[in-house]
């Protein structure tokens, strides 16, 4: 019998970690290849982690909640193989006894995630004072979070004596941060639980805003012609093709068009230099009652309005009946966000990170607008972008909305085919 490391799998792009939502297997029981071992959340999708093997379990590494780097092991499967037993008996001593039992568990509890790591330096929390209820004696973010609800951060253990260099220069002590006071519920309150996704939708809002410097701008778009166009097409489109022509649609095309006119648009910060992607992949924001997704349009400049309108309702669809699948959220360039449909008239997106930028189309409303001296009352919607101004300026930006709004401005029967 051979020991083999089930590790946390790289479930796409950019994709650095992992959060193990929930095992699906114990210590004992017997898995075969490639049968799901445990569910995990990475960037806003539930992944289930297949077995490489066949065997039985032997350990699992890690807990639920915890976050783990890719790479790193989550559970030991024993599986049958040509290993002698002698041998095999000293390649177990590498993973179970390299050390005494009290070490073993000691260093498994020193093994920290990087969502620990953060958690404990922003609430300046000593992580030798925190007790460990992960595997082995782990510290996971349940046990951080315990910490920083009953009161912050734990008191930072002294040096013994005997280990302090008496001619050392002393570092003046850092002040402590003041943390802010913990949430108490009152009689009546309802206490809901954060979800995974939820969890996932947090950390990479939370990112987004950290790390890159948001910049806004907005234009007002005349889409008369547009509405009249659709509105008369939209009837006998869903009796032919089975699903609705959407103003979304268009609104997406004359974005991904635009899009292959400034490329730049289409980039992603990569630190010390600036990615600009080939493929025009737009994401779009899909909302359920207590989440959000992001799946993605791929080569979107190369889809007709019917094209795009269709894989809209797919993958919308997709979302409500749980069945998106990870690769229908990966490769995302630029995000596309029909914030519209549920009556908003202005707003700031948080970019999807990476990406550079983020366009929010929101309501249709008539309006009265001054034409040639008279007014006239037209169907107008503002389109609000969100951008990273570590990778795009006012200008290019200007430059891509207004071509933006020049596109749907001119979209009419006689000059727009949406097949």
């Amino acid at each position: 019998m051979a020991i083999e490391k089930i590790t946390m799998p790289q479930l796409g792009e950019s994709v650095t970690e992992g959060t193990i939502s929930k095992w699906l297997v114990s210590v004992g029981d017997h898995v075969n290849k490639y049968d799901p071992l445990a569910e995990v959340m990475t960037d806003k999708v539930n992944a289930e982690v297949p077995s490489s093997f066949s065997g039985t379990i032997k350990e699992l590494i890690a807990g639920e909640d915890d976050t783990l780097p890719v790479g790193e092991v989550i559970c030991l499967i024993e599986v049958e193989g040509t290993v002698p037993q002698k041998e095999q008996k000293t390649s177990d001593k590498t993973v179970e006894e390299s050390a005494p039992k009290t070490a073993d568990s000691q260093s498994n509890k020193s093994r920290y995630s990087p969502a620990v790591m953060r958690l404990s330096q922003e609430h300046n929390i000593n992580l030798d004072t925190v007790t460990g209820t992960g595997a082995g004696g782990r510290i996971t973010r349940k046990d951080i979070l315990a910490v920083i609800e009953k009161g912050g951060a734990a008191e930072v253990k002294e040096t013994p004596a005997s280990t302090v260099q008496p001619e050392a220069p002393v570092a003046p002590a850092a002040p402590k941060t003041k943390q802010p006071a913990p949430v108490v519920s009152a009689a009546g309150d309802q206490e809901i639980p954060v979800s995974g996704v939820r969890k996932a939708i947090a950390a990479n809002m939370l990112r987004s805003k950290h790390e890159i410097p948001h910049a806004w701008t907005m234009v007002e778009v005349d889409v008369t012609n547009l509405v009249s166009y659709r509105d008369a097409l939209k009837t006998e489109f869903k009796q032919k093709e089975g699903f609705n022509l959407t103003y979304f649609a268009f609104f997406v095309k004359a974005v991904a068009q635009a899009l292959k006119e400034f490329p730049q648009m289409n980039s992603m910060w990569a630190g010390d230099r600036i990615v600009q992607k080939k493929d025009i992949n737009v994401s779009i924001a899909v909302a359920t009652d207590d989440a959000l997704f992001v799946p993605v349009i791929k080569q979107a400049d190369e889809k007709t309005i019917k094209g795009i309108a269709r894989e809209i309702t797919e993958l919308a669809q997709k979302v409500r009946t749980g069945s998106l699948k990870s690769e229908d959220m990966q490769g995302g360039t630029f995000t596309v966000n029909n914030t519209g449909s549920f009556g908003s008239v202005q707003s700031m997106g948080i970019i999807n990170y990476p990406q550079a930028a983020i366009l929010q189309v929101e309501s249709i409303v008539k309006r009265p607008v001054i034409i040639d001296n008279m007014i006239a009352v037209r169907d107008m919607v503002n389109l609000c972008l969100s951008l990273d101004h570590r990778v795009l300026d006012g200008l290019v930006c200007g430059r891509f909305l207004a071509r933006v709004k020049e596109i749907l401005e001119s979209t009419s029967k006689e000059n727009t085919s949406v097949y």
